[in-house]
């Protein structure tokens, strides 16, 4: 857990899964994986697991992290949270009692907003009508390729107060882009030694997009939270 975060969309992390698995090309240079092997070789205890090296590496084993869901109440002022910036919470190997009790933890403290992302869409909308889903809990898929479009047709069936993409890294013109009942677009390319460009046609089209669907945009410094709350409020 971070109580601060580079991410420049949100405000904190938090981790209460770490670990993970490859599931598409957006996964091919994972920023969470490289970092967990350094981890692990410090030390920290939350990365000690290995996950399986065809999908997954040194410390990045899918892993549960109980004590983690106390995090939250010790906060003190309000902010926005970034769920599991070293996981995926719906992963098919994070039971879905867990699930659960870290929704149990956002519905508790609604003086956060919690971002939710995922790229596991399908178990994502196969569990959604099980859970109890809070107004401060933002839910959100990643769709770095017009491969991934379906993905957000998955988003589209969960009853999150605000339904978010994050086209990042951004691969590929994402022709076809539907943004009914999507409330807030993240886009941008790909960062590190072995980073693939991205075409600014490819950004300026979802922005384009958005704009002609009322939705809120997100690129670097583009758009705040309370811009992203302003444009979502009439949905609530």
């Amino acid at each position: 857990m971070s109580d601060r975060s580079a991410i420049e969309w949100t405000e904190a992390t938090w981790n209460p899964t770490t670990g993970c698995d490859r599931v598409s090309e957006g996964c091919d240079n994972c920023y969470a994986l490289t970092l967990a092997k350094r981890l692990k070789a410090m030390g920290s205890p939350k990365y000690q697991a290995d996950g399986d090296p065809r999908t997954s590496g040194p410390g990045f084993g899918l892993t549960v992290h109980p004590d983690a869901l106390l995090v939250p109440y010790g906060w003190k002022s309000p902010r926005t949270v970034f769920v599991n910036s070293m996981s995926d919470l719906f992963h098919a190997r994070v039971p879905l009692d867990y699930v659960r009790r870290v929704f149990d933890v956002i519905a508790e403290t609604p003086q956060h907003t919690y971002q939710v992302l995922t790229k596991r869409a399908r178990r994502l909308r196969q569990v959604a009508d099980r859970l109890e889903w809070p107004d401060n809990l933002w839910m959100g898929v990643s769709v770095e390729s017009v491969k991934e479009l379906p993905r957000v047709e998955d988003l589209r069936q969960v009853p999150a107060a605000v339904r978010f993409l994050s086209c990042e890294p951004l691969l590929g013109r994402l022709d076809g882009l539907d943004l009914a009942d999507v409330h807030w677009v993240i886009a941008g390319g790909e960062s590190g030694p072995r980073f693939r460009p991205v075409e600014e046609e490819w950004i300026t089209h979802i922005r384009d997009t958005c704009q002609e669907a009322g939705v809120a945009f997100f690129f670097k410094l583009l758009c705040t939270k309370s811009e992203v709350t302003a444009a979502v409020g009439g949905s609530r």
